[in-house]
């Protein structure tokens, strides 16, 4: 099987889409932890992500994205940060050996603490918390590894000592998230991040989630403009702006509309497109088919 960073010179790559908004329609609470689905119901992620892979993604993503060992002690299960990310790893592997072709990023979110000089944790505080959750995504048997949501460049910088002191052999994607004016939380600009994580070595840099496709328009085409040579764009955009109907917060952004920014990015030179939040497997396969036409 080829690598990624091969499979990427030879065409534009699908990524899968929203994981967390797949389990709440499958009963997951807004309290629950999703990552504990990996070993109570494993058939659960697995179908999400057979949906995925069956609906032309090429690149699956583990259900770890809170898997670090600070997001789990919110739910009471901070000692089982090896045991849950190897876990979602092999289902997500699973999935993509009957999909030939198919690559697994483990998911590394971010921690949820802020870094210095904003907060109190450290660098050398962050890749070990880091490095424990990459422990068991390698282990589980994942392809590369994937840094998104991230605001802070220190955090990234955190987790990309962590997989090279972990998995050295593994490529790493950093994504982050602008949906602040186009920066990121802590101020970071998507060329600013494209400069900062390709000098560190990192091929594949991108972003997801955010304000929808509008703002993920402008932010690809920066990156893309950014770009050194020999670096990879990933754009993951949310299914719209999401709206509140009742109780709820529906997203609008449909899938005839994704189809239309697939072909924008292909267009832009984006190597990889997918989708975030509010996406399902039918935004899949319409930017699957126009990625692919």
């Amino acid at each position: 099987m080829s690598t990624i960073y091969e499979a990427l010179e030879q065409s534009t790559l699908v990524s899968d889409g929203a994981m967390g908004t797949m389990l709440q329609e499958r009963g997951l609470t807004d309290g629950g932890s999703p990552e504990l689905w990996n070993v109570e119901r494993p058939s659960a992620i697995e179908d999400v992500l057979e949906e995925y892979a069956s609906a032309g993604a090429r690149l699956l993503t583990t259900n770890t994205f809170g898997g670090t060992r600070g997001r789990l002690a919110m739910h009471g299960i901070a000692d089982r940060v090896h045991e849950l990310n190897k876990a979602g790893a092999e289902i997500a592997k699973h999935v993509a050996h009957h999909h030939p072709g198919t690559f697994v990023m483990g998911d590394v979110g971010p921690t949820g603490d802020l870094m210095e000089p904003m907060g109190t944790l450290t660098i050398e505080g962050a890749t070990e918390i880091f490095a424990e959750q990459i422990k068991g995504l390698v282990d589980g048997g994942v392809d590369a590894i994937l840094i998104e949501t991230m605001s802070d460049l220190s955090e990234v910088e955190a987790a990309i000592n962590a997989s090279r002191e972990v998995a050295p052999h593994l490529p790493v994607i950093a994504t982050m998230s602008f949906d602040t004016n186009l920066r990121t939380m802590m101020g970071v600009k998507p060329a600013q991040a494209v400069a900062k994580l390709s000098a560190l070595g990192v091929r594949i840099i991108g972003a997801n989630c955010g304000r929808g496709m509008d703002e993920m328009r402008l932010i690809a085409r920066e990156m893309v403009e950014a770009r050194p040579e020999g670096v990879f764009i990933i754009a993951q955009s949310n299914a719209g702006l999401p709206i509140l109907v009742g109780d709820i917060f529906e997203y609008q952004g449909t899938p005839d509309e994704m189809a239309k920014f697939a072909d924008e990015m292909k267009e832009l030179g984006v190597n990889i497109v997918g989708s975030c939040c509010g996406s399902t497997p039918a935004h899949t396969a319409a930017i699957a088919k126009e990625i692919n036409k």
